[in-house]
Formats: structure tokens, sequence, C-alpha cells
């Protein structure tokens, strides 16, 4: 396995940094310790959370079409592998992929999905990154030589980031994957705000434990003492951005120590721990073709919820 992931003291210094502001945030990048990666994994499978079945149902009509523009002797780097169910659709349609390469922060996670598909997919040289994939890092030399690289981005990650961050993380990957290349890019579309805030506020409070254990890991990994009790949940869609906001929201005044540093939380002060910007996709394109891509094709479900689009680099 590759290992490029981020040192501990980037994460003390994201966590100080981002607590220090008078708009307290936090990277959402970190809700994905071993815990949280087991927590969003239950919330794909929630009744509430339409992205996931969404975008399976999209690859399970249209997967062999994507494969066919991906073409063979491709090599796929996949963003935020997860469990790599989605893969397994495309890997099964792919025409002797040169290799497959996950890509992920959560590092035992990724152990055990690419060792799950290195037994699945033999012929497919599975070769796993450990690494943060909004920064540039290094891809492993397949067994042969690739015909072309592709990077396939599923789920609604994209969305985690502004526009501008959005631009430049594609930009980086056309750069990734050179002249010729190409990207599979899943994204969640904008809706009535009754489903979107549904699907961040499930019943089952599975969401909320997801965000709430990022003060957990917190308190582990930088000698702090969040009070979790002391923090609510709360997600909301701000029209004006079109975006998801999660957030903790203190329910007290209270002083919490972090990494020998004291931060100060009013009453209903909250942390932002997520943007989920649900664009139109004509927003999408235009961020597609600003990061140095073409659009080919994209794929919807039948209520519109939900976009799959297959973007090259010219040349």
């Amino acid at each position: 396995m590759y290992d490029e992931s981020q040192p501990p003291d980037d994460f003390r210094a994201d966590v100080l940094r981002g607590l220090s502001t008078p708009d307290k945030r936090l990277a959402c990048k970190y809700l994905y310790d071993e815990t949280g990666s087991k927590l969003f994994e239950q919330i794909c499978d929630l009744p509430e959370y339409y992205v996931t079945r969404t975008e399976l149902d999209i690859m399970g009509r249209h997967a062999g079409e994507m494969a066919a523009m991906l073409g063979p002797n491709c090599m796929l780097i996949e963003y935020g592998s997860g469990s790599s169910i989605k893969t397994r659709i495309l890997l099964d349609r792919m025409e002797s992929p040169a290799a497959y390469v996950p890509v992920d922060i959560a590092r035992e996670q990724l152990l055990e999905a690419a060792g799950a598909l290195a037994a699945d997919y033999p012929a497919a040289d599975v070769r796993p990154v450990h690494a943060d994939f909004t920064r540039p890092f290094a891809l492993p030399d397949p067994a042969r030589p690739a015909r072309r690289r592709a990077v396939y981005f599923p789920g609604s990650t994209i969305g985690n980031f502004t526009p501008a961050e959005a631009r430049a993380l594609l930009a980086q990957s056309a750069r990734l994957v050179g002249p010729g290349g190409a990207l599979l890019l899943g994204a969640d579309l904008k809706k009535d705000r009754r489903v979107l805030e549904a699907a961040y506020n499930d019943r089952a409070g599975v969401t909320a434990a997801f965000n709430l254990n990022l003060l957990r890991r917190i308190n582990r990994e930088l000698d702090a003492d969040f009070p979790v009790d002391e923090f609510r949940h709360h997600a909301l869609f701000n029209e004006d951005e079109s975006r998801i906001e999660m957030h903790l929201i203190s329910r007290r005044h209270q002083r919490v120590p972090v990494a020998g540093r004291e931060i100060a939380f009013a009453q209903g002060e909250s942390i932002c721990t997520e943007y989920s910007y649900k664009h139109s996709l004509a927003a999408l394109q235009e961020i597609a073709e600003a990061a140095g891509f073409r659009v080919g094709k994209t794929w919807l479900d039948d209520q519109g919820y939900f976009s799959v689009i297959y973007l090259t680099v010219p040349g």
C-alpha cells in the first residue's frame, strides 16, 4: 500500500485554526476516522438518505455504457473509495482494467475494502493509496502500462467543496489523469429542501452520531475534553448558498480544553462540520469546464435527484 497520509500535526493545526475563528469550522474530511467511516456506511442505508440508492440505480442501469467510454486497459483511480460497492458494478463491466487504485484517508477501511476487491478481481491489480485526495499524491506503477487514466469520484463528495474548491480539486484531477484522461463524477442535485433536510437529520440519529463522533476523535487524538453530550447535531439547507450545512451546537456556555488551549463556546454557538452543495447541471458543467474538462455525457435518475457525469481532458 502507498501511504501518503497526513501527519498528526496537521490535524492538530487544522482543528485549532478552525476553532479559533469567530465562525468555528472543522474540515469534513476529519469526520472519516475508522468509526466515522463505519457510521457513514450505515447512513447510506437509511430510508431518508436517497443519495446512495439513487446513484446505485443509475450505475445499475448505465455502468456498461460508462465502462465502454472508459475503454480497455484503463487505470481506475477512485477518490474516497469507502466500501467500494459502486466500484464493483463498474469493474464488472470494464474491459481488462490495467489497475484499480482506491484512495482514502480512512486507513483500516481502505485496507479491508482493497483486500476484498483484490480477492474478487485478481486481474485488476488493486493498489491502494492511503492519502488525502484533496492534495497532490503519487500514483503507484501498475504491473502493465495503462492505456489511459480515469478518476472515479462517486457519491456526493464533490458537494463538500465550495465552487472554487471544487474547481481546484477537479483541476488537480485533470493534471493527474493527463490529456486524454477521464473523470466519472457523481454529484447530488438541488431539490426540495424537505427532502434534503430529512436526509441529513435522520430519525434514527445515525447522522447525529456520525457528526458527534468528530468531537470524540478530537478528545482521543488531541488531548481534548469536549463534553459530547453538551453539543447537539443540526443540519439545514441554506437556500442562498444552495448547500446543506451540518453543525454541532453548544447547549450552554462552556470552555473546552483542546491540545493545550482553551476554546470558549457561547450557548447556541455552532461548529460547522460540513457543507454539501447542491448544484444545477449547468453549474456543475461550468465548474468542470473551468477546471479543464470537457463534458461527455450525463446520466440521471428518474426523479432528477442525482447525476453521474462523464468528463474528459482534451488532447
